[in-house]
């Protein structure tokens, strides 16, 4: 009883705001959550962890908090792709993330960032499909996936310069800028992330939106992603917050 009226006294404080508008989750412990539940399969681990993703869905969709990305899967993961482990992991994200969160959450317009093209077919194919299904909605949820931060930069760089091949070297240098990259990341046309969160304890950023989380607030949760919990969010937005105010 007293953490429910915690939980009420946290959402109310939360709710006044000032709101991030895009929050980033680096869903990372899904292995480590699975061993310390005594499965005996880690990777089971990663199930509970895609099906947990609607539930922070709600939660922020609750708050009115309507742009999320995701960390799914990076490109060092993705090139493990022929491993038992990345194989079901793929295809819990056809499955849950292409599938029943496609069906079952209808507000949220799917995005993928990251290489379709580094990844199995059908998981790209099914990716392509929920982008296609989800097209008229007006939450956005950006998958990254196949991911990498300064990779994405590279890609940019190297479309701006094909973009631009009627011009001298030196007229591109001249009007190079930060700005000048932007349509060209794999999230053009998104906002940049406010706030990051990253479960597990581990404070790093393993390649997630280093371009855009350049101005971002950090928060480094202790519990592993299957354990993250409506109270750690809000106890996040909070701080969030609070530096904000402050």
């Amino acid at each position: 009883m007293i953490r429910a009226l915690y939980l009420r006294i946290l959402r109310d404080k939360v709710g006044r705001g000032p709101l991030p508008a895009h929050v980033g989750l680096i869903m990372d412990g899904n292995r480590r959550w699975a061993r310390q539940m005594g499965f005996d399969n880690p990777s089971l681990g990663h199930e509970h962890g895609v099906a947990h993703i609607e539930t922070v869905l709600g939660w922020c969709a609750r708050l009115g908090i309507r742009q999320v990305t995701i960390y799914v899967a990076s490109a060092d993961n993705v090139r493990k792709r022929e491993s038992f482990q990345v194989r079901y992991y793929m295809e819990l994200i056809e499955r849950i993330i292409a599938g029943t969160l496609v069906e079952s959450s209808p507000l949220w317009r799917i995005h993928v960032a990251g290489r379709l093209d580094a990844l199995p077919d059908s998981t790209a194919h099914a990716l392509k499909l929920a982008q296609d299904a989800t097209a008229g909605r007006d939450h956005d949820l950006t998958v990254a996936i196949g991911y990498d931060g300064r990779q994405e930069v590279v890609d940019a760089v190297r479309s701006l310069l094909l973009a631009r091949t009627g011009d001298s070297l030196e007229e591109v240098a001249g009007t190079l800028s930060a700005e000048s990259l932007d349509p060209y990341l794999y999230t053009a046309g998104r906002d940049d992330p406010d706030l990051v969160i990253r479960t597990s304890g581990e404070q790093r950023m393993s390649g997630f939106l280093l371009w855009q989380a350049a101005h971002s607030d950090l928060h480094f949760c202790d519990v592993y992603w299957p354990g993250f919990r409506e109270i750690d969010f809000l106890r996040a937005l909070r701080a969030h917050a609070q530096r904000r105010a402050a």
